[in-house]
């Protein structure tokens, strides 16, 4: 009987943002652009650090991983929802819904990652300068990348086992413009109490570790600079200050949404635009127009090209 209900749902449809259709042409404006902007902003910088010789530090190597990483990540719900607003609400095959909630986590908990790991960075250029170069070896960033995607798929995997095994017998529509745990919870025609508790703790385990380790990386950065000058300050801020904006913005909505038994998906869907596609669009230009290297390695490869 289990496996009949199991398979009983074959696709799920998505409701998207809204469904007043002048509402959702507007989304479509905004969201193609967006998504645009994001693969073009993102592109831009992967391609300024591979080719550039002077880009040739751990942090560069860590943003134009994050930059892959955001490509892919906002190329998961994306191009899907843009889809939806210009044709209404959208069937999606239950393979195909699984295989995006498994991608979504997969490239968000990768984030997650990376930006901890550019913090560790930030934390030994500034307050370990003369071990800097034996701290962030090249070996050492390809494993601190590698661990990345490891933590990643354990992540997605176990999010993933959590809601395959779960019986879906309709309704089908799903409350969000992607596949996400916590509406396909809600859909199950099973209890999902004790799924639902392990989907937020393995979700709130990882944002909590993680946001701990990167707000005392900043705590022991902004002590170590006690002592030093003005310019010593600036010099410090200027390069942790994008850093800190982007963990700001990703991490807010994103703890806000896993980090608590979802009761209203309506909030966590708008939240979740943040995130997914917001964040994503907004790193190349915090990272770039902060950078005056990056800047100055953009226009090189500009001048370049033409």
């Amino acid at each position: 009987l289990n496996m009949e209900n199991a398979s009983s749902v074959t696709e799920f449809i998505l409701l998207g943002l809204s469904q007043n259709q002048r509402v959702q042409k507007i989304y479509f404006v905004l969201f193609l652009a967006f998504y645009l902007i994001t693969v073009a902003g993102n592109l831009l910088i992967v391609v300024t650090v591979i080719s550039s010789q002077r880009l040739n530090s751990p942090i560069y190597f860590f943003l134009c991983c994050l930059s892959f990483v955001d490509i892919c990540y906002s190329s998961i719900t994306a191009p899907k929802m843009i889809a939806g607003l210009l044709v209404g609400s959208q069937a999606i095959s239950f393979v195909g819904c699984m295989a995006q909630l498994f991608g979504f986590h997969f490239f968000g908990c990768a984030e997650v990652f990376l930006l901890t790991a550019m913090a560790y960075d930030r934390y030994a250029a500034i307050c370990r300068p003369l071990h800097y170069a034996a701290l962030m070896s090249g070996r050492a960033c390809g494993r601190m990348v590698l661990g990345s995607w490891v933590g990643a798929f354990f992540h997605s995997t176990l999010q993933l086992l959590l809601t395959i095994r779960l019986p879906f017998c309709g309704p089908n529509q799903i409350d969000h413009y992607f596949c996400d745990v916590h509406p396909l919870l809600r859909l199950a025609c099973a209890d999902t109490r004790a799924a639902g508790a392990a989907v937020v703790v393995n979700g709130g385990l990882i944002t909590l570790s993680t946001f701990a380790i990167l707000v005392s990386s900043y705590v022991v950065i902004l002590v170590s600079l006690r002592g030093q000058t003005a310019a010593g300050w600036h010099k410090a801020l200027s390069t942790c200050g994008s850093h800190i904006t982007v963990v700001i913005l990703f991490f807010g909505p994103c703890t806000f949404v896993y980090i608590r038994p979802s009761s209203n998906l309506a909030a966590d869907k708008d939240v979740a635009v943040f995130y997914a596609i917001i964040t994503p669009m907004l790193n190349p230009l915090i990272y770039t127009l902060r950078n005056e290297e990056v800047k100055s390695a953009m226009r090189k490869l500009w001048s370049r090209k033409v």
